[in-house]
């Protein structure tokens, strides 16, 4: 008996985003607002145990942390479907980084600006791996809002990443973060093929 899949789900493309940044910026939300299926976390509780270890100033009311990773699901199209990984952000679990970013056309990579010292070590992990990325800038209540060329001059971004602004809660705002690394990336391929066919 033959099982010949229809048109629809030959013509189906899967592609692989990852969502980093530092401890507490957003990335378990960002997903869990934007997959179409129950993301899956791989959550604990943050206890004493983690003092002086984790450092929790920063978000004192954070009850939970990832400690592998956050996956969703968001189909763009009817021939695309985005799988989404959040990494951890506790720099104990960043060995992991390697294994959920393997296969990835992009990165998102979320910033919070009150703690952008805590960015550095994303943004140069993708440089460094040549893994496309944009930086999304979490709009927290009450947090100062800056101009986005601030922000990208403050974290020394070179001039063709896309920096944005959203709210990690609000599904419209995720989604078109997702589109727009999607593009991104898809421009980098093409200027690469370009580039290697001269």
């Amino acid at each position: 008996m033959d099982f010949e899949t229809t048109k629809a789900q030959r013509a189906a493309a899967s592609t692989k985003i990852v969502i980093a940044g530092g401890f507490g910026v957003g990335k378990s939300t960002l997903v869990g607002a934007v997959s179409e299926i129950d993301p899956l976390r791989t959550e604990a509780l943050v206890t004493n145990e983690s003092e002086g270890v984790d450092d929790l100033a920063a978000v004192p009311t954070k009850a939970t942390t990832t400690v592998a990773m956050d996956f969703g699901r968001l189909t763009l199209a009817e021939d695309l479907v985005l799988y989404l990984f959040g990494t951890p952000g506790q720099r104990r679990f960043w060995f992991m980084w390697d294994d959920l970013c393997r296969g990835a056309i992009g990165a998102i990579v979320l910033v919070d600006v009150a703690r952008l010292d805590e960015s550095f070590s994303p943004l140069d992990y993708f440089e460094s791996k040549g893994i496309p990325f944009i930086v999304a800038v979490n709009e927290f209540d009450g947090v100062p809002r800056y101009p986005a060329e601030e922000i990208a001059a403050a974290l020394a971004l070179p001039a063709d990443v896309p920096i944005i602004s959203l709210d990690a809660r609000d599904r419209e705002q995720a989604k078109g973060a997702l589109v727009k690394i999607t593009e991104y990336s898809l421009m980098r391929l093409r200027e690469s093929l370009t580039a290697n066919a001269n």
